[in-house]
């Protein structure tokens, strides 16, 4: 993988405990963030589509659910609805899907994390958070395949380490780390061409642990 290439796509997962950690996040990210990101938070089935709206009050960057067939576009944070799928199709706009439950949920991690990589590929960023559950896994595994970099919350630090902890045991993430660290690797990836020391051939394979 070139040192040079650019990140395209960010894709996050959570479970219990994802609503902080998603409103920490975002309240971090600017308003002319140059990535286009989507989110899966596990919620009830009845939970109104505009969730995300209330999340993490006085943000800069734009939240909105995610409609089928809308654009995926830089600068927007899109939000799984709830009791649906969020996909990337092959030309980059967003699908939702009502097929079976992928580890007990829909939406699911899994099932964006794999649609994401095989269309990002090496250009796509995967952030996995809290969660009681083993949901985005195998998402954490494809997009490690198709040379994609995957980020896992610290388990020590999460509210609910399920979910994280079967990730670090089970995928290999590229990195585990603290909120605070992730937040400022997702404003770095944002800055341009990702730099030698991100290359996943650059020696740093190993999971490297940083906590807030």
């Amino acid at each position: 993988m070139s040192p040079g290439r650019r990140m395209q796509a960010v894709v996050m997962g959570a479970s219990a405990g994802g609503w902080s950690a998603f409103s920490r996040i975002l309240m971090a990210l600017p308003g002319d963030y140059p990535l286009p990101v989507a989110m899966v938070l596990h919620v009830h089935p009845v939970q109104g589509d505009d969730y995300p709206l209330h999340m993490a009050p006085g943000r800069s960057i734009p939240v909105r659910p995610a409609q089928d067939k809308d654009p995926f576009l830089p600068g927007t944070v899109y939000f799984a609805p709830p009791d649906y799928h969020l996909l990337i199709d092959w030309d980059r706009t967003l699908s939702l899907s009502a097929d079976p439950k992928v580890c007990y949920s829909r939406p699911s991690i899994d099932v964006l994390f794999e649609s994401a990589a095989s269309v990002y590929g090496p250009g796509l960023l995967g952030v996995l958070l809290t969660g009681a559950s083993s949901d985005g896994t195998q998402g954490v595994k494809r997009i490690n395949e198709l040379g994609g970099l995957t980020v896992v919350q610290d388990p020590d630090t999460a509210e609910h380490p399920a979910m994280p902890r079967s990730a670090v045991t089970h995928a290999s993430p590229w990195r585990v780390l603290g909120l605070d660290a992730i937040t400022q690797l997702l404003l770095d990836l944002a800055q341009g061409p990702r730099p030698a020391f991100l290359d996943l051939e650059s020696g740093a394979s190993a999971p490297e642990r940083s906590r807030p």
